[in-house]
C-alpha cells in the first residue's frame, strides 16, 4: 500500500457515494420509477442485467442513508491495496448477490440497493489478509469485524423486511474474491553465492611467495 493507492480508494469511493446519491434525488424526484425500471425482478430473464444497476438504487432516503457509511468505510478499505483487484472484486459480487437474488428471492419481490456490495466487501476485507499472508491486512480485517460484525445479523434467514439472500450472496461472493485475486507472488528467495577462494594457498598465499619459498628450502 502507498499514500497514493490510498488516496486513490478514497477518490473511487467518494466518486461512487456521489453517484448513487444524485440518483437517489433524481429517483425521488421521479416517485422511484428507476427502481421499477432498474431493480432486479427474480426469475424474469429480462431483468437480469439489473443485477448491475440495482445497486446504484435505493428505496428511500433512509435506506441510502444507512448504506452510505459502512459502504464508503469498507470500500476504502477493500480498495485501499489495488484499485483493479478492488473493481474485479466489485463485480463479482455484484454477479454473486445479484444471481443469487434472481434465482432465490420470490419472484414479486423487487431488489435494490448497496447490501450486496457492503457485505461482499465486508467479507473480501476480513479475509484477503489470510489469503495473501499479508499482516497489514490481517489487522485491517480485524478491525473491521470488531467495527461492522453486528451486520451479519441481518444475513440470516428470516430477518423481516431485509433482502437477506442479497446479503449472503455478497458475503460469499467477497470471500470467493479475496480467493481468486489473492497474491501468488511467493518471498524473493536470496541467491546462494559461492564465496570467493583466495588465489594460492589456503592461507591466501600468492604463487610467487610459495615459489619463494621452495627456493629458501633448496
Amino acid at each position: 500500500m502507498s499514500l497514493r493507492t490510498f488516496r486513490d480508494a478514497l477518490i473511487v469511493m467518494g466518486a461512487f457515494i456521489a453517484v448513487i446519491w444524485v440518483l437517489q434525488i433524481v429517483n425521488a424526484a421521479d416517485g422511484y420509477r428507476l427502481d421499477m425500471d432498474f431493480g432486479i425482478l427474480p426469475h424474469h430473464v429480462s431483468r437480469l442485467p439489473e443485477i448491475f444497476t440495482a445497486p446504484f438504487l435505493h428505496f428511500g432516503w433512509d435506506h441510502i442513508e444507512g448504506n452510505s457509511v459502512p459502504l464508503f468505510v469498507l470500500g476504502v478499505l477493500a480498495a485501499y491495496r489495488s484499485i483493479v483487484r478492488f473493481l474485479v472484486a466489485s463485480l463479482i459480487i455484484a454477479v454473486t448477490s445479484g444471481l443469487a437474488v434472481w434465482f432465490l428471492q420470490s419472484s414479486n419481490e423487487l431488489t435494490v440497493g448497496a447490501s450486496g456490495l457492503i457485505f461482499g466487501y465486508f467479507g473480501y476485507v476480513l479475509v484477503r489478509g489470510f489469503f495473501d499472508r499479508n499482516l497489514v491486512d490481517i489487522i485491517v480485517g480485524f478491525v473491521a469485524g470488531v467495527l461492522y460484525w453486528t451486520i451479519l445479523a441481518v444475513a440470516i434467514p428470516g430477518t423481516p423486511g431485509v433482502s437477506w439472500i442479497g446479503h449472503l450472496g455478497g458475503l460469499v461472493g467477497g470471500v470467493a474474491a479475496a480467493w481468486l485475486l489473492r497474491s501468488r507472488t511467493g518471498r524473493p528467495v536470496a541467491a546462494r553465492t559461492s564465496r570467493p577462494v583466495p588465489a594460492g594457498g589456503p592461507a591466501g598465499q600468492s604463487v610467487e611467495d610459495m615459489l619463494r619459498e621452495l627456493k629458501k628450502e633448496f
